[in-house]
């Protein structure tokens, strides 16, 4: 732990001073133009990939950057359900990121032995949310490539369930709102963003 009090004593020295009258102008509010929904990977840093300042993105961060679909939100998941709907409605975000990344571990439990699941039934609960994911990459005998396969899917079925919250689509619909979905690669720092016209994923360049 001394390394992050360490860190809290340089932040206050160093890049609290340097942004001082940005976090003035925060001290009573805040005006995010993008809600970001990530992983919980500590290898991800969202405001380190966007490049962005405090107050500019809001952030949900869980296993397998996981959105619950509008009809699962009968008081199981209310956690990231509240979450959505204060972004989109209170802070009226413009756009919405899906950022899911390369070797996810969340993702990877969905093949770990029911005995060791089992161990652990929050996250097996969570990942009951995605198992159907399975049967679609089910046919890709590479282990890597199905990886992969598995983690961009993930993506575009968080971005489904998001237009599953009528609050979401209105807006959606109405070009009020950009939804957009990230593949991001630990290993050489590549963001991929999927294109909904041709369905496939292409490197943000």
């Amino acid at each position: 732990m001394s390394k992050i009090f360490n860190g809290v004593l340089k932040f206050k020295d160093k890049e609290f001073e340097s942004h001082k009258k940005l976090f003035e102008d925060l001290k009573e509010k805040q005006d995010p133009h993008t809600f970001y929904i990530g992983c919980s990977d500590s290898r991800i840093v969202p405001n380190l990939i966007t490049k962005t300042l405090p107050g500019e993105v809001f952030v949900l961060r869980n296993i397998a950057n996981i959105i619950p679909p509008a009809s699962a939100n009968d008081g199981r998941y209310k956690c990231s359900a509240s979450i959505l709907e204060y972004a989109v409605k209170v802070l009226k975000v413009k756009n919405i990121v899906v950022c899911g990344h390369s070797n996810c571990g969340g993702l990877k439990a969905l093949y770990y032995p029911q005995e060791k699941m089992k161990e652990m039934p929050f996250i097996n609960k969570w990942l009951d949310l995605v198992i159907d994911l399975k049967d679609k990459v089910s046919s890709i005998k590479d282990k890597k490539l199905r990886a992969w396969r598995l983690e961009q899917l993930n993506i575009i079925k968080q971005i489904q369930n998001l237009l599953s919250y009528s609050f979401v689509r209105e807006k959606y619909e109405k070009e009020e709102l950009n939804i957009y979905g990230w593949y991001y690669i630990i290993q050489t720092g590549e963001v991929y963003n999927y294109d909904f016209d041709e369905k496939e994923f292409k490197l943000i360049n």
